[in-house]
């Protein structure tokens, strides 16, 4: 289990030095804006666009400095990657306007952008080798195992506090957690856990790269490692278990046949006469779309498209799909299970589609699949699936699939629904 006490007890580690400069400056938290800036000093990355081949000439000769085999690389403790950021909300009035939304609240799709940035940076720090100016390896974000909110409402005017580190490693990934809290009435109180897996690869990013394997010192880092084995076996499980892969389980195909049944028209004999049942609403009309061309600026440090822009843009998508779905205004419970199947290039027309695919009571989970369009191939190619899930303000109506690849999102839907719940409670 994620531990926040491990992380505010360790605090102190944070102010440690890389040798082209430091990860957090002594006696001073990094702030978010700092975060980026180091991220950008361990790849060697440019700021500037037009320099990019040159970059990316010069990575190409980091090749030499990877590892042949894990047993290569020094093992590193938890507390080696432990990083405390700040989000001065608060403290910098002219930040705000970046983070304000509309209701007067903090956009919580920036704070996804905030925490991949932070994820990488953690990542990073894991496997810094002192020797050496620029890291050789190229760390991405595999998959958002999960995020679950602690508090519903961040305020725009209090500032906010990031803390991780590594808590599991395997061969070529890594499992980093962060703890997220505002500064309230002289405390902090806890706002959100995240989960984040990311993968290492090499310095043109196209093949897997050898980390640092972590090494648990105490009880309590232990059972820390151990949970991360745990979530490496319970993703394996529900990628078997994938409605993508077999068929649903008896349960599921009961549901489905019975909401089937339920929408027959009773005055005809005919499976193809559909009524609409009271209170409820066809998955077909669920729907939201978005197109997004994707400019230099939303670049990362590897001059792909950032994925903490891409999950910032899906979950505006999404939410705004179930606030017009609902009427009313929706609040983030819980992300997950956000995959990364392949990077976004610079230039791309991405095509997002949201889906309401379950409601129950005042909840609604949310879909949202986005794909890169080739405009002058026009081939699809699905780079992300994103799930959402969120609250209400009124009890919402139920959402009926009329075929059965939409009976398949309502049950993938109520999957992803019911892991959020048990995490929630």
């Amino acid at each position: 289990m994620f531990c926040p006490r491990f992380l505010k007890a360790a605090v102190s580690f944070t102010c440690r030095k890389f040798s082209m400069g430091q990860i957090s400056r002594q006696g001073k938290t990094l702030d978010m804006a700092e975060v980026r800036n180091r991220l950008r000093e361990v790849v060697g990355a440019s700021t500037n666009w037009q320099d990019q081949q040159q970059v990316l000439s010069e990575r190409s000769s980091l090749c030499q400095y990877l590892a042949r085999s894990q047993d290569d690389l020094p093992a590193k403790r938890m507390k080696d990657s432990l990083i405390e950021a700040h989000l001065p909300l608060g403290s910098q009035p002219a930040l705000r306007e970046k983070y304000l939304n509309s209701h007067n609240s903090v956009r919580f799709g920036r704070i996804l952008e905030d925490l991949d940035c932070l994820g990488v940076l953690i990542c990073y720090s894991h496997t810094w080798n002192e020797e050496l100016q620029s890291s050789p390896l190229s760390i991405v974000t595999a998959l958002v195992d999960k995020i679950d909110m602690r508090q519903n409402v961040i305020y725009p005017d209090c500032d906010i506090k990031f803390t991780g580190h590594v808590t599991w490693v395997g061969k070529t990934s890594i499992e980093a957690k962060m703890h997220m809290s505002q500064y309230q009435n002289g405390t902090y109180a806890d706002l959100l856990d995240a989960t984040f897996v990311m993968v290492a690869r090499d310095p043109d990013n196209k093949r897997a790269a050898f980390v640092n394997p972590l090494k648990p010192v105490g009880q309590e880092e232990e059972a820390i490692f151990l949970q991360g084995e745990i979530n490496k076996k319970r993703r394996v499980e529900l990628s078997t278990a994938s409605l993508l892969k077999v068929a649903p389980t008896a349960e599921e195909r009961t549901l489905i046949h019975n909401q089937f049944l339920n929408t027959l028209d009773t005055r005809t004999v005919s499976f193809r006469s559909r009524i609409l049942p009271p209170n409820s609403v066809w998955m077909e009309d669920a729907k939201l779309k978005g197109l997004e061309i994707c400019h230099p600026q939303e670049r990362n440090i590897f001059n792909r498209i950032f994925g903490g822009f891409l999950m910032r843009k899906a979950y505006e998508l999404g939410r705004a799909n179930a606030c017009a779905f609902a009427g009313c205004r929706p609040t983030v419970v819980a992300v997950d299970d956000i995959l990364f199947r392949k990077p976004v290039e610079i230039g791309s027309l991405l095509l997002l589609s949201s889906q309401v695919c379950y409601t129950e009571g005042m909840y609604v989970q949310v879909r949202v699949h986005s794909e890169v369009l080739d405009p002058l191939t026009r081939q699809h190619s699905t780079t992300n699936v994103f799930h959402f899930t969120f609250r209400l303000e009124k009890e919402v109506p139920a959402v009926v699939p009329q075929s059965y690849g939409e009976s398949m999102l309502y049950l993938d839907g109520k999957r992803h629904f019911d892991g959020a719940m048990r995490n929630h409670s």
